[in-house]
């Protein structure tokens, strides 16, 4: 099918070459003053919603091309009823042709037979009951508007399949390029932002050959049919080649449209997807523009695959926003749940840092924390976030009188800095908490690093009596070789650790191990990702005393918070339903 701009294109020439056809019929026509006019106006309107279809029709839904479409039939006809002698009537009625090559040209098999049945019946019917015109004629008439449907038809079928993947039925390069070809000159001309995507299904290769290509075909059909139920209006998609699928998305911004692929590829969490995304700028062409999305696909699987990144440009206005939003203390905060399992009480939360972006929404934190490190902002964004959760628990502290320990999320590049545990027992001291109702979460991996300023702060904080705990536990390369030497009090499992508890004797074996060995070296633990009962149960079995997780309460408002909280107090503990 056509875009909506060549569909409005060719509608009103159509509309434009009718009208003039039935001006031009009435010069030979017998006079009949009366109906002449009639047929006049007819015809003139007809030019007119030539006008008015060239100038508006591109901004039009598909389906409202069915309007101008059914209409021409209406106008036909009765200019027809009207035409003041045979001869006339059938050079009027011949038009009919047009909305034949209309329907096939517009619209789908169904729709379009449906408008060249109304169209045929409706002028053979205006034609017949003239007594002047034969039947034979009329048939003749019919004949010749059917053969133009039909070969219109067959012609339309074959430049789609020449622009569409046999496989998935999208459009192919060759469809992409006359979509992206027509989106430009749209968002150019009406000024309007544009954005394109690159998707790659992440490890496509390895289900080839370890499963066969109709496993392959299968997995490519799958996303098709998910991805292609949730478009946005006016997107295209498009299979690029191989695992690969490109997007195009009129009227968003980059940022905007970073989120939409990362809503669309969430459809499917068993299948990893990278993305790259690029906002179109004015005057660049359609090859500058795919080449800046597939620059930043790149990026994306250089950052580990299984997500989606944005174009340089857009990377930078996004961090610009950023910026924006922490020197306006924008920067929200959402708090999870800690969890003592042996008495089923809450002792305290972890605080995750959370920015609603005004036009994209709700940016996720593995994108803004990432951005915020690649342009010097993590420093800023880090005291942000432990300033707004002191305030917020004190505030709920004052009201429902409950203390909770606070987890806080701390950089090493925020503890490379000297004067680190100055402005940490600062804040604390604004607020009046004492060190050691603090816990300082450190990944793992980071704390690989033999950066003396790290190691020196991380003392400096567990002097001043706060909590240091290595998150993300069981990540990294040299875990059980340096756990003994780790600065660290607490050990918080990784999510990926706990995930499979349940399913592999293995693993439930390796964790006990672990277990056994925190408790030798006095640290403690906590499980990280916990969602199930049976999980919860695993690890009360195995002696794992604490633990969080959607299981026990999902990240929230303070708000929420307090009344979560209130829901599940019974004489002072905080009972965990589950």
């Amino acid at each position: 099918m056509a875009t909506p701009r060549t569909t409005a294109r060719t509608l009103a020439v159509f509309y434009a070459f009718g009208g003039a056809a039935g001006l031009l019929a009435l010069l030979g026509a017998t006079p009949h003053s009366g109906r002449s006019w009639v047929i006049a106006t007819i015809a003139s309107s007809a030019l007119l919603g030539a006008v008015v279809i060239g100038r508006w029709g591109p901004r039009w839904p598909r389906a409202v091309f069915h309007v101008p479409v059914a209409a021409a039939t209406g106008l036909i006809g009765a200019a027809a009823a009207l035409a003041p002698d045979p001869l006339t009537a059938l050079a009027i009625a011949s038009i009919i042709a047009f909305v034949a090559i209309d329907a096939f040209f517009f619209f789908r098999h169904g729709p379009a037979l449906a408008h060249l049945g109304g169209a045929v019946l409706g002028i053979s019917a205006v034609l017949l009951l003239r007594p002047d015109v034969p039947a034979p004629t009329v048939l003749a008439l019919v004949t010749v508007v059917v053969a133009l449907g039909t070969v219109t038809r067959d012609l339309v079928w074959r430049a789609s399949s020449a622009s569409c993947d046999p496989l998935t039925g999208l459009a192919n390069r060759r469809g992409l390029d006359d979509a992206l070809h027509e989106l430009l000159a749209a968002a150019d001309r009406r000024g309007e932002p544009l954005s394109a995507a690159l998707l790659d299904l992440d490890h496509f290769k390895q289900v080839n050959d370890t499963d066969g290509h109709e496993a392959g075909d299968r997995v490519l059909l799958r996303v098709t049919e998910a991805w292609s139920a949730q478009l946005p209006p006016g997107a295209v998609l498009a299979r690029h080649g191989g695992d690969e699928f490109a997007l195009l998305l009129p009227g968003l911004t980059g940022p905007a449209a970073l989120a939409e692929v990362q809503r669309l590829t969430a459809l499917h969490p068993d299948i990893g997807v990278s993305g790259g995304v690029a906002q179109h700028v004015p005057g660049e062409t359609r090859a500058q523009l795919m080449r800046r999305a597939d620059a930043a696909l790149y990026v994306a699987k250089d950052g580990g695959r299984n997500r989606c990144a944005l174009d340089g440009a857009a990377r930078d206005q996004l961090s610009t926003d950023l910026a924006g939003a922490l020197a306006a203390g924008q920067l929200g905060v959402a708090f999870q749940p800690v969890v003592e399992l042996s008495g089923n009480r809450v002792i305290g939360v972890e605080a995750l840092a959370r920015w609603d972006h005004p036009e994209r929404g709700a940016v996720p934190p593995d994108e803004f924390i990432a951005l915020a490190e690649q342009h010097g902002l993590l420093t800023a964004l880090g005291e942000q976030a432990l300033r707004t959760a002191l305030g917020q628990l004190t505030g709920l502290r004052e009201a429902t009188g409950v203390h909770l320990l606070l987890g806080v999320n701390v950089s090493v590049r925020e503890l490379a800095a000297a004067d680190y545990p100055q402005r940490f027992a600062a804040l604390l001291a604004e607020f009046g908490w004492s060190a050691d109702q603090v816990v300082v979460e450190v990944t793992e991996t980071q704390l690989e690093s033999d950066a003396g300023a790290v190691r020196q702060n991380l003392e400096a904080l567990r002097g001043l009596g706060a909590v240091v705990a290595a998150d993300d536990f069981g990540t990294g390369y040299s875990s059980l070789s340096r756990i003994d030497v780790l600065p660290v009090q607490h050990l918080k499992l990784d999510t990926s650790f706990i995930a499979s508890i349940t399913t592999s004797p293995r693993r439930a074996q390796l964790l006990a191990s672990i277990v056994a060995l925190a408790d030798n070296l006095g640290l403690g633990l906590v499980a990280e990702g916990v969602e199930t009962v049976e999980q919860d149960a695993e690890l009360r079995r195995l002696g794992v005393l604490l633990a969080q997780g959607w299981l026990y309460g999902r990240p929230m408002s303070v708000t929420d918070l307090a009344v979560w909280l209130d829901a599940r107090s019974v004489d002072g503990a905080f009972a965990v339903a589950g």
